[in-house]
């Protein structure tokens, strides 16, 4: 190995650890809004406003969408039983796929059609909601939703799973073999 090779396979160690802990830290990101919007940790979510107390994690963000041209939509999904259902069960699983690093491919997808839904209820193209008072979105286009979406493709993307996680083991059962989508 000559000497060029020893700091170009250090960084190509550092870049698989620093993916990995990217993937892992998103992870938790995601199984921390499902955990705060189960129980009400008291964070983001009242303990009275917890889903497992009875309320709805999907009511207060959609259910006060007032800009973009999906803004009655959003606004009737509020409080759905089914938009909670699909949003709790996303946000658990893509946070437990992250952290294991299993089924990252259908965790980027899911997770990045999450992003692009939450993205458009808050539309930050508009500079004023439809009451005319200021959106306060300091972007139009790159926010956070769409970084969010871009972690989640690039930890996909590069297999990050393979570091600190179970892909391997994930990638050798029998039903993910013969469905290479769930890698």
């Amino acid at each position: 190995m000559s000497a060029v090779d020893v700091p170009v396979r250090t960084r190509i160690d550092a870049g698989a650890m620093s993916l990995a802990v990217l993937r892992i830290a998103t992870g938790l990101l995601f199984l921390w809004a499902f955990f705060d919007k189960a129980f009400g940790l008291g964070y983001a979510t009242p303990a009275k406003n917890a889903w497992f107390s009875g309320g709805s994690p999907t009511k207060g963000f959609l259910g006060r969408v007032d800009v973009g041209p999906f803004q009655s939509t959003f606004r009737d999904w509020a409080g759905a039983w089914w938009a909670d259902t699909l949003f709790m069960v996303g946000l658990l699983a893509i946070g437990v796929a992250l952290v294991l690093g299993i089924g990252l491919r259908i965790a980027a997808v899911a997770g990045t059609l999450m992003m692009l839904l939450m993205w458009a209820a808050e539309w930050p193209p508009a500079q004023q909601n439809s009451a005319g008072e200021a959106t306060m979105s300091t972007n139009p286009v790159i926010e956070y939703h769409v970084v969010y979406a871009l972690v989640l493709i690039v930890v996909a993307a590069t297999a990050s799973g393979a570091v600190w996680g179970m892909a391997r083991w994930w990638a050798d059962l029998p039903f993910v073999r013969a469905n290479p989508w769930l890698k």
